[in-house]
């Protein structure tokens, strides 16, 4: 049970702060905050200890001003029966136990009382306890039932007024405003509690979305790294592959050649486990250590070129336009390397060797956009894009980050030799969103 006294509710702290102090508080404002919510909570625990407290104390009061004689100060007619007035003042404090749980029920147990009371001309102050629980009417009940209150509280006074015509004044208006002030109050605390709550729900949710964030960009990282091991392991093993596979061919006629592959597989091993650390070291507990040397660029190329060149498949590069004067971003420089990269690793691995496989990277800057075409002689019966794997999809996935397009397939039947081409087009400039 929630206590509609306005002593409970949702709490006003933000998630994550003191929740009996609101930030900026004085120390003073702070201890009563912590000791309001201290009361709260008890409440919650034991609602009926904090009822049966306000109930007990009104009982003490009604009965006081009754046996003191409080109420003859006021009353219309001074000569009612004590006991009479004895047993209103309890009937009109007594149910304010049940004040929160049902509220209208309390009224209407207490209009009989209240017309008794106006009739007889008594009025005594205990009747303005109906005024607690219309409080209670309006902090947790619909609008609709605060005009049925209302009518419960009126309609024993005005059948009093109209017993006694000169009574108008002393019956109606001071119960008026004190049903609006107590209306009132119970509005204002209802729509604070309604708005805190509004609060702590988009807190919630905000968590929530927070933590939905936080799972996507841990996945796309995962995507990523596995993108970015695809390109590194599967370029440099095929590399590794083709040096040793020309190492072993050779070791019988030339064991200087086969000595030279053997240098080469050592340092592009080296290479691809340099690669792979400084990709891996941002995973560790301590990503400040980890190694933060860039990303390859187009000033890589031909390092990476005459990798390829080692392994055995014979590539040239060539360069058309005029490069733009601000380089392309770090991203879009990646983006080419490894497109490149992947679509010479196919070419070692699925392009054959009779006749031996050539190949071809073209580079061509134009206004907008940077092209790259990388073409091949080899097998082009070889598996096409959609069969599998993740080395087409890859490039396909760098490309669209950046608004780009890749075109990957057997060379055309009009050229003049069979083959293999990957197209890549990247815009030089973000595309407005």
């Amino acid at each position: 049970m929630t206590n509609d006294d306005g002593l409970s509710g949702s709490p006003d702290t933000a998630p994550g702060t003191d929740p009996g102090t609101a930030p900026g508080t004085t120390p003073l404002t702070g201890h009563i905050q912590r000791l309001i919510q201290r009361v709260r909570a008890f409440d919650v625990r034991r609602p009926l200890v904090w009822d049966g407290l306000l109930t007990t104390s009104w009982v003490l009061f009604a009965v006081l001003d009754v046996t003191s004689g409080g109420w003859r100060t006021v009353a219309l007619d001074p000569d009612v029966s004590g006991t009479l007035v004895l047993l209103m003042s309890v009937a009109f404090s007594t149910p304010l136990l049940w004040r929160r749980t049902h509220p209208l029920t309390v009224l209407a147990l207490m209009a009989p009382v209240s017309l008794v009371n106006a009739w007889s001309g008594a009025v005594i102050q205990a009747a303005f306890l109906q005024e607690i629980v219309v409080f209670n009417v309006a902090l947790r009940l619909p609008g609709r039932a605060l005009a049925w209150a209302g009518a419960l509280v009126a309609a024993p006074l005005v059948a009093g007024a109209v017993h006694r015509p000169h009574s108008w004044d002393p019956l109606i208006v001071p119960h008026f405003w004190a049903f609006a002030l107590s209306a009132l109050l119970g509005i204002v605390l209802r729509t604070r509690k309604e708005h805190t709550a509004a609060l702590v729900d988009r807190a919630h949710r905000l968590e929530l979305e927070r933590d939905q964030q936080a799972r996507l960009a841990a996945a796309a990282e995962r995507t990523r790294i596995a993108r970015e091991m695809h390109d590194i392991i599967g370029h440099n093993l095929s590399v590794i592959t083709g040096l040793a596979d020309g190492g072993a061919y050779a070791a019988a006629k030339s064991p200087q050649r086969a000595a030279q592959a053997l240098e080469a597989i050592g340092t592009t091993s080296r290479q691809a486990l340099t690669e792979l650390r400084r990709l891996l070291g941002v995973l560790r507990d301590h990503p400040a250590a980890a190694d933060r040397t860039p990303q390859p660029t187009l000033d890589d190329m031909a390092e990476l070129l005459t990798g390829v060149r080692t392994a055995g498949l014979p590539v040239r590069l060539r360069v058309h336009g005029t490069p733009p004067s601000a380089p392309p971003t770090a991203g879009r420089q990646l983006t080419v390397y490894r497109v490149v990269q992947e679509a010479l690793t196919n070419t070692l691995k699925h392009g054959g060797t009779a006749p031996s496989p050539t190949a071809e990277v073209t580079l061509t800057y134009r206004a907008t956009e940077l092209e790259a075409v990388i073409t091949d002689t080899g097998n082009a019966g070889r598996k096409g894009p959609e069969g599998g794997g993740q080395g087409i999809t890859g490039m396909r996935e760098r490309a669209s980050l950046y608004d780009g397009t890749l075109e990957a397939g057997p060379l055309p039947d009009s050229a003049p030799t069979t083959g293999w081409q990957v197209r890549l087009r990247l815009p030089l400039e973000d595309t407005p969103s």
